[in-house]
């Protein structure tokens, strides 16, 4: 195998890689990329058997083709080394040794054979859609933060994607919770499509933002029973599905939430981010005194001390509640609209936030108790 690479072009194609391989893998295949040349372009492949990711660099110069696997984290911390932008000239000698030369570097790296390398293909060719990929990384964003982490209940260690109808329109949505807040997000899409409803992964939504984060254009989705398949320009993401049922989320929805609360949300959120700063663990509740028109914030830590702030908001009516600080600026930093609206029914009942820049998208937060 002897090709010659563009330094970035393969750097970023790493850099993806990393997101996908386990620092820790008991197996060594799994800590290798798969590297291919052949027919004029260059195909890495990264796997830790529950997802595996494809990235194809085009109009590559191939002299001799040929495919072997070698460290992904140690090619990679050499390759961001180089220059940016030079070519990178790799040959193999035999199926152990992976040779690279830039500028005046040499290395030689030790390899696994490729056919060690665990690749499985099937046939995803039922089940197609294709989604805008601005709209997908709005679903993701929105709703990645409130995956739970609480490994005893997998099937909230996802994002749960399905097909709804509303008033005859036809959405995409995507629901996240880790039972003390929640996320919802949808966005409309032209056609009813045949797609079942699926929990996708913690790591393959993170992998995924990566992806989608550099890229304009459609992505086309296809799943088969346990498994989603994204296809972008030049990458193709494979991963399983969580198995497991999420709960009814439309329950979880407040409905009696009459009170409204609206303020900007820059100066919300700098706020709340401000008076949390005294909570070193941001597990303290910011409390919240509300008045006519006014919201006085305040944080107290036994520890480190406390912190007030007041801000102006619109509201009529009177009610102190305590939240956790981390929810509220994390739903804040989602938010399109230059305002916030916090809908609520009573001090120990969970709040409705609305973005009024994306009606699509709504977040609850259980109220702290104390």
């Amino acid at each position: 195998m002897k090709f010659n690479v563009n330094q970035q072009d393969f750097q970023k194609s790493l850099n993806y890689c990393q997101g996908v391989i386990e620092k820790r893998s008991t197996l060594p295949i799994l800590s290798n990329v798969l590297v291919n040349a052949s027919r004029e372009k260059l195909t890495i492949t990264a796997t830790d058997l529950d997802i595996i990711f494809i990235h194809e660099i085009p109009d590559v110069e191939i002299i001799e083709e040929g495919q072997t696997t070698t460290s992904s984290s140690i090619m990679y911390d050499i390759v961001r080394k180089f220059s940016s932008g030079k070519k990178i000239n790799f040959s193999s000698e035999g199926e152990n040794k992976l040779h690279l030369e830039s500028e005046k570097s040499i290395f030689n790296l030790n390899c696994i054979k490729s056919s060690e390398f665990p690749l499985t293909d099937e046939n995803f060719n039922q089940n197609e859609f294709v989604i805008e990929s601005k709209k997908l990384l709005k679903l993701l964003n929105k709703c990645k933060f409130s995956v739970s982490n609480d490994e005893t209940r997998h099937y909230l260690s996802g994002i749960f994607l399905h097909q709804s109808i509303i008033d005859d329109k036809i959405f995409l949505t995507a629901a996240a919770t880790d039972s003390h807040r929640m996320s919802v997000s949808k966005v409309s899409i032209k056609e009813k499509i045949d797609f079942e409803p699926i929990i996708l992964p913690k790591k393959t939504i993170f992998q995924l933002c990566t992806l989608l984060d550099d890229y304009e254009g459609d992505v086309k989705i296809s799943n088969i029973k346990s498994k989603i398949k994204f296809e972008i320009t030049n990458s193709i993401l494979i991963s399983k599905l969580i198995d497991g049922k999420f709960p009814n989320y439309v329950q979880v929805i407040p409905k009696e939430n009459q009170k409204k609360l609206e303020a900007d949300l820059k100066l919300f959120l700098d706020c709340v981010d401000r008076v949390a700063s005294v909570s070193v663990d941001k597990k303290d509740g910011v409390k919240f005194n509300l008045l006519k028109d006014t919201l006085n914030l305040s944080v107290n830590n036994a520890n480190s001390g406390d912190g007030k702030e007041t801000l102006s908001v619109k509201f009529d009516h009177s009610l102190d509640v305590s939240f956790n600080s981390r929810y509220l600026i994390d739903i804040a930093s989602q938010l399109d609209g230059t305002k916030i609206e916090i809908y609520f029914k009573d001090s120990g009942s969970p709040a409705l936030i609305k973005d009024p820049g994306d009606y699509d998208s709504i977040y609850v937060v259980m109220p702290m108790k104390g």
